[in-house]
């Protein structure tokens, strides 16, 4: 065959797939432009915590009834391309659930059905609490951003654990249908910090037998005085205990232990968060979790000070996030696992954590505004880029990014 016909075949081939490809997405982006319609006129309408819990309970009658073996079928990642493993485990896809959505670990065979390749829980505490008075969720829709003061409210790490118990297969194993699910603990409001570590042991020896991972959350700025726990000198002896906590509460199998970090922490700190994870022997770090700040935001000043103080999370954490994930990957190279999560809400925004150093991505926000299908659409978007990236096919095989504004 000459070179000429070779390339004919390959533009039809490829005008071909582009077409295959539209006929795909046009179902879906008709189903995601009648979520926003829904969202417009019904739940924007409902206080942000009550959506929440409605669109919850769905989520968990499906995970509770035949629907979820049919959904996972129909919405969770098949392609082969976005096959990760990382942490001794095996993702079916590299977009996950961040912690917040499902505290108590109600949900989370609804949730892997939706098609996320992971579920994190919490954040648990190793006491049941109510959290922060309400209203403390809030949404601001001109920047597609949520800001939440909920406070770690949960029932406590042991009912969590009790949940997850009753899930068929075991952590580590086989899937069987089930999602991976991590644990994010954190320490109870009223236990001081000088007894910090301690309350973070006593949830890890609670959720031990039951988590695939688990996450030691010392960056939600909604607890007074937690985010003090970030500085070296002050996370060594939690992390330290958590590690302890693990090992003897399950002596047969390695429990990954992350920490996830704030978006808000000096360059310095970071450095310092990452030299400690790597000096410790943890085996990874989430970057990032919720920001205090609220500069360049598009909503209006008023809505912005009525809604008062808390985390947001969303686009507007876009590029902090980023650039923490960028700083970590220099500092830390391959020794951990990166798992990127802020503002990430479109296919090119995992893609661009993806290739900035990150082994998995996580989203809450995106979730929120996106709708049920957004997990299938943000997999679906990223294996045409693995395969576009023109090296393997595949995420293990990716190529990372450098020149501005990545140093890897």
């Amino acid at each position: 065959m000459s070179q000429r016909a070779r390339r004919r075949l390959d533009r039809r081939a490829t005008k071909e797939r582009g077409g295959k490809e539209a006929r795909q997405e046009r179902p879906e982006a008709s189903k995601a432009t009648l979520y926003r319609l829904l969202f417009r006129v019904v739940l924007r309408r409902l206080p942000a915590e009550t959506a929440h819990r409605v669109g919850f309970a769905l989520i968990r009658v499906a995970g509770a009834t035949g629907a979820a073996g049919l959904l996972g079928r129909w919405l969770g990642p098949r392609d082969p391309a976005l096959r990760v493993r990382a942490l001794g485990l095996e993702f079916p896809g590299p977009l996950g659930l961040a912690a917040g959505f499902d505290k108590d670990a109600r949900a989370t065979s609804g949730l892997g059905a939706l098609g996320f390749g992971f579920v994190e829980v919490g954040t648990v505490t190793a006491r049941a609490q109510p959290g922060n008075p309400r209203p403390r969720m809030f949404r601001l829709p001109a920047d597609r951003a949520l800001v939440n003061r909920m406070g770690f409210n949960n029932e406590g790490a042991t009912a969590a654990a009790a949940r997850l118990r009753g899930r068929r297969g075991r952590p580590g194993g086989r899937r069987r249908g089930r999602p991976v699910v991590g644990v994010n603990i954190g320490k109870t409001r009223a236990v001081p910090e000088a007894e910090a570590a301690q309350d973070y042991a006593a949830s890890a020896r609670a959720v031990a037998d039951v988590a695939d991972y688990v996450v030691v959350n010392v960056s939600s700025p909604n607890t007074p005085g937690l985010r003090d726990l970030q500085a070296a000198v002050r996370l060594r002896p939690v992390l330290v205990a958590v590690r302890e906590a693990l090992d003897a509460a399950v002596p047969g199998r390695r429990v990954p232990l992350l920490v996830k970090i704030a978006p808000d922490l000096a360059d310095t700190d970071v450095d310092a968060v990452a030299d400690l994870a790597l000096e410790l022997g943890l085996d990874g770090i989430i970057a990032t979790n919720t920001t205090i700040s609220r500069a360049g935001l598009a909503s209006p000043p008023s809505e912005v000070t009525a809604v008062g103080a808390g985390g947001l999370s969303g686009p507007p954490l876009r590029d902090r996030a980023l650039a923490v994930l960028v700083r970590l990957r220099a500092r830390t190279g391959d020794r951990l696992v990166l798992i990127a999560a802020g503002g990430i809400e479109t296919p090119d925004d995992a893609w661009a954590r993806l290739r900035a150093g990150a082994t998995l991505v996580q989203a809450y926000t995106g979730f929120i505004y996106g709708g049920p299908l957004w997990p299938r659409r943000m997999h679906a978007g990223l294996a045409r880029r693995v395969r576009a990236d023109g090296k393997t096919g595949r995420l293990a095989g990716l190529t990372l990014e450098s020149g501005p504004g990545y140093t890897v």
